[in-house]
Formats: structure tokens, C-alpha cells, sequence
């Protein structure tokens, strides 16, 4: 493994759990989400020798994982297609928490992609500048956006 392979390997192993999370957040689906996360390390791969450090290594990570996923989630409505399922889950937990958090993840799979990964972010208690910077906005935009967005989920019916 040369010196480049083992950074990357070291850097994609303390940010997993960042890249999961933002695949889960743009798919409903496990096999689903574990595709995203597999596309995410490609283009992260392809980015990272010519990544400059910048901004912080996380920073970076959510800015491709993002832009992946809204990508990918973009291609995906184009082409809508219809999955095989048992409609059945044996092993899904149906206490009142889970059924909460899968409401609301209904509720943000809703939303456009770029207000879901303004969520996403927020969520994972960044400031308002750090999720600026990720996503390309100011801080006061990001915290308009959020007031927006909050609205809107509290309007959305539990369909």
C-alpha cells in the first residue's frame, strides 16, 4: 500500500460515519445507501490527491459525499423505477422513538436535496458558518433556510 492508499485509508476510516450519514440521509433503501457510500469513496478517491487542504478534511468529505448524493439522487427521480419487495421487515424495531425518527426521515426525504443536506448538516450540530461552507452559502442564509425549512416539515402531513 503506498503512502497516498494508507492516508486515504486512515482519513475514510475517521469519517465513515460522516459518509453513512449522508447517504442514509438521501436513501430509504440499505442497499441503497451502501451504494452511495461506495460512489462517495470513488469520487473522494478521485479527489484526493488533488485535494489541498484548504479547508478542514471534513469539510472536503462533506462537500463531495453531498454533492454525490444529490447528483445521484437527481439521476434516480429522472429515472424512476419500481423495486421488487417483500413489503415485510421481521426485524424492524416499531417502538415509539423508531417510529418517531422514521417519520421524521420521511419528512426530510421530502425535501429538496440541497434543504436536506442543509438538515443533514445542522443535525450534526455544525455551526451555521461550517455548514455555509459546505454547502456554499452564507451563515445568515443557512440560518434563513433552516427557519424555512423547519416550517415546512412542521406543515408536511405524515403520509
Amino acid at each position: 500500500m503506498t503512502a497516498l492508499e494508507s492516508k486515504f485509508a486512515q482519513i475514510v476510516a475517521e469519517q465513515k460515519g460522516t459518509i453513512y450519514t449522508v447517504c442514509y440521509m438521501f436513501s430509504q433503501d440499505a442497499d441503497e445507501v451502501n451504494d452511495l457510500f461506495q460512489e462517495v469513496l470513488v469520487n473522494l478517491w478521485k479527489g484526493f490527491e488533488n485535494f489541498e487542504h484548504r479547508s478542514d478534511v471534513r469539510t472536503w468529505i462533506y462537500r463531495v459525499a453531498l454533492n454525490t448524493c444529490i447528483t445521484l439522487d437527481r439521476k434516480r427521480r429522472r429515472t424512476k423505477s419500481t423495486k421488487l419487495t417483500m413489503d415485510i421487515n421481521l426485524f424492524e424495531d416499531r417502538d415509539e422513538d423508531t417510529r418517531q425518527v422514521d417519520m421524521l426521515h420521511k419528512r426530510i426525504s421530502r425535501l429538496q436535496p440541497f434543504d436536506r443536506a442543509i438538515v443533514l448538516l445542522w443535525l450534526e450540530d455544525m455551526p451555521y458558518e461550517e455548514i455555509g461552507q459546505i454547502v456554499g452559502i452564507t451563515a445568515k442564509n443557512v440560518s434563513v433556510r433552516l427557519f424555512r425549512i423547519r416550517e415546512q416539515l412542521k406543515r408536511m402531513s405524515n403520509d
